[in-house]
């Protein structure tokens, strides 16, 4: 776990040391590619220019083509601190799914700072938002039913994460998508942090290599986009429960290998020896219908 805290002090560091970075405030009118390069335009009036630019804003849902599906990843998460000692700091729970699953997919992952201190998480795979004091509830039943500690708050988190199979373009021009709106979320799971920093890296590579970050090759391999859009599929449709969905792919498997898969990673002869273990039936049906209906669901 990185904290986002950490995480954003570590680059302002960076960034205040380096005489080549110029850091400006100001909310985003437009973009406007060029063709010898792109401008930025902020509501003050400033307008910058350059040889690329880099744009990580994801503004709404997009407009979905056939076959394209869109959940929200939701969840709420409380740093909580026990009066007794109650967690194990050498082990983190992934994905518990010990709670309600109505009509979405939802569990609790758990990551101890220590044996009195850790961050609860509630997550929920659905196409809408759930109300405020619903994500409290959850959290609250969990931790009375599963930890059985008295406890305080100590922080909250909050946050949506876009799962859909929506191909976001990469460029526009000298306009260079990155992270979420480069389409480097994972449609099947939310992953997004490691997919990003893949992306910067083969960025400056390509900069670096050709002076041109357009000669990278960041997008997502076909057959991996294929699978996500099948679970995707899987999952908002309901056909087969979330819960026994990742349940079955982590207890039939080895834990490095799912890790692998969910990284976009493996080889294909990994990827079979995985899927199989999922209902054949249900999957196959997803797969063609995601190949070959027209309809997003």
């Amino acid at each position: 776990m990185i904290r986002g805290d950490d995480f954003y002090q570590y680059c302002a560091k960076a960034i205040r040391q380096s005489p080549q970075v110029d850091c400006h405030w100001g909310e985003v009118v437009r973009q406007e590619s060029l063709p010898d390069g792109a401008a930025l335009f902020l509501d003050n009036g400033q307008i910058f220019q350059g040889r690329y630019l880099f744009n990580s804003i994801l503004t709404g849902m997009p407009v979905l083509a056939t076959n394209e599906l869109y959940l929200l990843q939701h969840f709420k998460g409380q740093v909580i601190e026990t009066a007794a000692p109650v967690f194990d700091p050498e082990t983190a729970t992934l994905m518990d799914f010990r709670v309600p699953q109505p009509d979405f997919t939802a569990f609790v992952y758990v990551m101890p700072f220590s044996a009195t201190k850790a961050l609860v998480e509630y997550t929920v795979f659905s196409e809408q938002l759930l109300q405020p004091a619903d994500y409290v509830e959850a959290l609250q039943r969990y931790i009375q039913q599963n930890i059985g500690q008295p406890y305080i708050v100590k922080e909250e988190e909050f946050g949506v994460i876009p799962m859909t199979n929506h191909r976001f373009p990469e460029r526009e021009g000298n306009i260079i998508y990155i992270g979420s709106a480069g389409g480097q979320t994972k449609a099947s799971s939310g992953y997004t942090f490691q997919f990003i920093q893949k992306q910067c890296d083969a960025l400056l590579a390509a900069l670096l290599a050709h002076g041109d970050p357009l000669a990278a090759k960041t997008s997502t391999p076909a057959r991996f986009r294929f699978y996500d859009s099948v679970l995707l599929r899987v999952l908002a449709r309901r056909s087969f429960p979330g819960q026994l969905l990742f349940t079955q792919l982590f207890q039939h498997n080895q834990l490095r290998d799912v890790l692998q898969f969910l990284d976009n990673e493996t080889s294909i002869f990994q990827d079979l020896r995985i899927i199989t273990v999922l209902p054949k039936r249900i999957f196959l049906k997803a797969a063609w219908e995601q190949a070959f209906c027209r309809s997003g669901l």
